[in-house]
């Protein structure tokens, strides 16, 4: 059975899958954080999506399996650049930028357990504030 990323946010629990073939190099570079204990709140410029800074966090990665446009349940990091470095968890339509722009993040994971609750969840944390996610590999 394949490596699972358990992530425990807002008192919901999903299970997603890492895109090893897809990332490699971003997939090693998380892993080494795990496990990952941290805060998310709500984007500010990128619509339905959840976001976790890491400000000048210097992960030593290039654009792999990068996009704009996360769908609901995929999860990307952006590597820093232009903006700060970062994890970005869609819940619904993500057209993903900063202040300075169009942002692209390395697609490195995909919610395939608990879906259903990712929408729930990012109304949690607009409406309520940061809520505690805790990422860990099973």
């Amino acid at each position: 059975m394949p490596p699972v990323l358990e992530i425990t946010a807002g008192g919901f629990t999903f299970a997603a899958r890492l895109e090893e073939e897809a990332a490699p190099r971003t997939v090693a570079a998380f892993r080494r954080l795990l496990p990952l204990e941290s805060r998310i709140i709500h984007v500010r410029w990128s619509g339905e999506a959840g976001w976790i800074p890491f400000g000048d966090l210097d992960l030593g990665l290039e654009p792999e399996n990068a996009t704009s446009y996360p769908h609901p349940g995929e999860i990307v990091l952006y590597p820093g650049g232009v903006s700060e470095t970062e994890i970005l968890l869609a819940y619904g339509y993500v057209n993903f930028a900063s202040k300075a722009g169009q942002l692209a993040g390395n697609h490195f994971a995909t919610v395939v357990e608990g879906n259903e609750n990712l929408r729930p969840l990012g109304v949690k944390f607009l409406w309520e504030g940061a809520q505690e996610i805790v990422f860990r590999e099973t």
